[in-house]
């Protein structure tokens, strides 16, 4: 990691539709209210009137996905994707554009500049999970098998906005599956989509997908036991972090406009950042850097190389050596 004051970090954060926290569960009780239609403008003739400006209506986003009361069916809500005049973009839409991916186990979509899921969302149920006490689980045969699947590249991506296989090959990260394929047993098919590399994002693998990730992924798949329906999103994340891994050290010298001894002390000159801030009128430092750092002396040797610049370069050879040349 870059020991910068500011690094982004990939965060995953899983929402299953329930009050708070990181996983949260609703069942098909509660209905999504979809905001009421805009009034229709009537073109009427009317006389020239001075109106004062108003502060704008900003109008909510709609839900990515819409929930139907009373038999839990999830769809894609129409509203929450954006509505172009298509003669305007008649030859292509310049972007950036969150491809809408509709699989069988399902929803996401895909975040062309990232290459990989913007977001994703699932809707999981005994029945789905193979685990139902009332509806008979599919025939072996018809269940997902995941020895069966492997990493693809998803070919209804535009080529040069697709992931591929080579992106992940020696760069430290697990393939990780946003959707992950034990929630999509109810066929191999399913299975098979979650695979795909649209669905997968870079994971640390110790300790991360291989492990604590996986036990939030079986967690989500538990709620079914608690819940009728549970709709789980997930959502890779850029969130800047502190890089703790360094230190800071500062300090200020102030030397005088006149000749000074080879063999004097640069600590002689060292003088508060305070004060050389005074005397310019500057600001260098926020008084926060101020109090966490060390002396750079403290640190570090403060001491000068005595080089006779001036008389180098009165000594052509000299100054062959010391830069190299051949001449």
């Amino acid at each position: 990691m870059p020991s910068s004051t500011i690094v982004h970090a990939a965060c995953f954060a899983v929402g299953a539709l329930v009050g708070g926290g990181v996983a949260a569960t609703v069942t098909s009780r509660r209905k999504v209210i979809p905001p009421p239609p805009p009034p229709q403008a009537a073109k009427v003739p009317a006389p020239a009137v001075t109106v004062k400006p108003t502060t704008p209506v900003v109008k909510a986003p709609a839900p990515i996905l819409e929930v139907e009361s009373r038999t839990g069916q999830v769809t894609v809500s129409q509203d929450a994707l954006t509505q172009v005049d298509n003669a305007v973009l008649r030859y292509g839409n310049p972007g950036p554009i969150a491809d809408v991916l509709v699989r069988s186990a399902y929803v996401s979509g895909y975040d062309r500049r990232l290459r990989h899921p913007a977001w994703t969302a699932e809707h999981l149920t005994l029945a789905a999970l193979g685990k139902s006490l009332v509806e008979a689980p599919p025939e072996e045969g018809e269940t997902g098998d995941r020895t069966k699947s492997l990493f693809t590249e998803d070919k209804s991506i535009p080529t040069p906005f697709r992931a591929k296989l080579s992106d992940y090959l020696r760069s430290g990260y697990d393939r990780g599956h946003m959707v992950p394929a034990a929630d999509a047993k109810m066929s191999q098919d399913a299975m098979n989509e979650t695979f795909l590399l649209s669905n997968i994002a870079p994971q640390v693998g110790v300790g991360f997908n291989r492990h604590y990730w996986a036990y939030v992924e079986d967690w989500c798949r538990r709620l079914t036991g608690s819940f009728k329906d549970v709709y789980v999103f997930t959502i890779p994340l850029y969130l800047p972090k502190l890089d703790t891994g360094w230190e800071m050290a500062s300090c200020a010298f102030v030397l005088p406009n006149a000749p000074i001894p080879d063999e004097a002390k640069l600590q002689n000159y060292i003088m508060p950042i305070e004060a050389v801030e005074r005397a310019s009128g500057l600001t260098l430092f926020s008084d926060e850097v101020k109090k966490q750092s060390k002396h750079i002396c403290k640190t570090t040797k403060c001491e000068v190389i005595v080089r006779r610049f001036d008389e180098v370069q009165k000594k052509p050879e000299v100054l062959k050596a010391i830069s190299g040349k051949k001449h």
